[in-house]
């Protein structure tokens, strides 16, 4: 499994709900790695999303407490263990861990890979991706070139679990 995310300066991942930013490159990019696989996140996240819905072209993995919880055209998983059988049958590389920040922390232990798009500014936040940079089970592998949105600049990152 993989992490995806995008982050500010200090890790921070959203605020009030909300995605910190809205990078269109950045959204394009999220599209087209998930597009087709497997997306596993947080009943928070998912009730961000237009009409609640999961997102299309992917299987949709929601991982919620509520045992009565249930959305249309998703799996519900209760626990880490259940989402693990639900991915079984996925090519590791095509399921992403999506948020948020509990789903994150809770199954970035499953995560072999972290891709990570890192905003050069600090934003008002409230919820935050685990720092990998001081982790040391974590090194990064790949940097891109430096991106430019208006007057934000970024970079897309790739983390691996050290062996």
């Amino acid at each position: 499994m993989q992490a995806i995310v995008a982050v500010d300066e200090n890790w921070a991942i959203g605020n009030k709900g909300g995605l910190l930013v809205k990078i269109p490159a950045d959204m394009k990019r999220f599209r087209e790695l998930t597009t087709g696989g497997v997306v596993v996140l947080g009943r928070k996240t998912i009730e961000t999303f237009p009409a609640g819905k999961p997102l299309q072209g992917r299987t949709n993995i929601i991982l919620s407490k509520n045992p009565e919880y249930q959305v249309a055209d998703a799996i519900v998983a209760h626990n880490p263990e259940e989402v693990l059988k639900a991915i079984e049958e996925y090519d590791p590389d095509t399921v992403f861990n999506i948020g948020g920040e509990s789903i994150y922390k809770l199954l970035l232990p499953y995560c072999d890979t972290a891709l990570v798009t890192k905003i050069d500014h600090a934003y008002e936040a409230d919820a935050y991706f685990p720092n990998l940079d001081k982790d040391p089970e974590w090194e990064l592998v790949e940097e891109s070139d430096e991106q430019v949105y208006f007057d934000l600049t970024y970079h897309f990152l790739k983390y691996a679990r050290k062996k």
